[in-house]
């Protein structure tokens, strides 16, 4: 297998074809945008003013350099600088370069506002009203089973079903925890999660409207709950990575116990097109990315599992490959934890107690006079 091209691998002939290819500013420029994010060839185009074919054609010259990395999605390709390319001087100094172009030209600032449209798709889609579907009758001795087996979690004081939808997980959440809060943040979906709950009679399930992230949200949840699911979410949102830090956040830090768990159940990675109908960003995980997720986010003992094809229900989705995410929190770090409470010894002697202005006048009186 031929060694990777990077620009330290660069001959002499080859290293000037990189001078010649790093002094069009329109490569620059694409430079600096992918150094900031993984973008579509797509966005580029759009942030950078030019056509696809063009924008198509400077990525090609850049990936055959060593510089750019190319990410396949289904018919749709992302790109991002080559962590290798990073480490050279004069892709450095052309780094810098571009920089200075796109924050002249505004379309630095404009990156965030393409990152944020890729779920604008998404939050259309729940927030149409839907045709109420039929909450059917559960047996309830399965309901019976499930509380049974949950008796064997290390913990159950609380979990969160993030991005809940219309409340299907609750039928097995409910029973086996003590607490359940149910995020979503469209209406339509909530509204039909509170229909599942009544007609359940759950007592125990909260619903709340909101974004992970939220503050709201933060403060009532961060770091406190047992387990966190969120089933079939990560691929509507615009930085999966981000998604599943905040996830990793809810959860509660390690101590004495182990640290609370995360279960993100997705598509394997696919390349069925026709899925971008129901709103989805992304075309399924690989097993390594999902793992680097988690990784970025703190996680400990991650691992992923295949769903098996009998329990993938017979949804437009039945037919991909489904697995599961689950890992845990490690110990809060320093800055979680907050600023360190020092010891007596560490505090030494306590001052002696501040005069009021009583004692003051006492204390005059009392003193000799010279």
């Amino acid at each position: 297998m031929a060694a990777e091209l990077t620009p330290a691998t660069l001959g002499g002939s080859q290293r000037w074809e990189l001078y010649r290819v790093l002094s069009e500013p329109a490569r620059l420029r694409l430079l600096a945008l992918a150094a900031e994010e993984e973008l579509g060839i797509g966005e580029l185009a759009e942030l950078l003013g030019e056509s696809q074919p063009n924008v198509s054609r400077h990525a090609a010259t850049l990936k055959g350099l060593g510089l750019l990395a190319v990410r396949r999605e289904g018919t749709r390709a992302f790109v991002r600088v080559s962590g290798t390319a990073l480490a050279d001087a004069v892709v450095g100094d052309a780094l810098e370069s571009g920089r200075a172009l796109v924050r002249a030209d505004g379309s630095l600032a404009r990156v965030a506002g393409v990152v944020r449209e890729r779920e604008a798709s998404a939050r259309e889609f729940f927030s149409r009203p839907r045709e109420r579907e039929r909450v059917d009758a559960v047996d309830e001795t399965v309901l019976a089973y499930v509380a049974t087996l949950s008796t064997l979690l290390p913990a159950r004081a609380l979990a969160v079903d993030a991005g809940t939808g219309d409340g299907g997980l609750l039928d097995v959440l409910a029973p086996s925890f003590e607490r359940v809060v149910a995020i979503d943040r469209s209406p339509a979906q909530l509204e039909a999660a509170r229909a599942r709950v009544a007609q359940r009679g759950f007592r125990n399930v909260e619903l709340l409207a909101g974004e992970l992230g939220d503050a709201a949200v933060s403060e009532r949840l961060a770091g406190r709950a047992d387990v966190v699911f969120a089933a079939r979410i990560l691929h509507h949102a615009p930085r999966p990575g981000d998604l599943v830090r905040r996830l990793a956040e809810l959860c509660r830090p390690a101590g004495d116990a182990p640290g609370g768990a995360l279960l993100v159940l997705d598509y394997a990675s696919h390349d069925d097109e026709s899925m971008r109908d129901e709103a989805d960003v992304w075309l399924g995980f690989e097993a390594h990315e999902l793992l680097s997720f988690a990784r970025s986010a703190g996680l400990e003992d991650a691992r992923v599992s295949p769903v098996p094809a009998a329990l993938r229900g017979h949804g437009k989705d039945a037919h991909l490959a489904w697995q599961i995410l689950v890992a845990r929190r490690g110990p809060a770090t320093a800055t979680e934890r907050g600023p360190r409470r020092s010891s007596p010894e560490e505090r030494g002697p306590a001052p002696a107690p501040a005069l009021t202005d009583t004692k003051k006048k006492g204390a005059r009186a009392a003193a000799p006079k010279h």
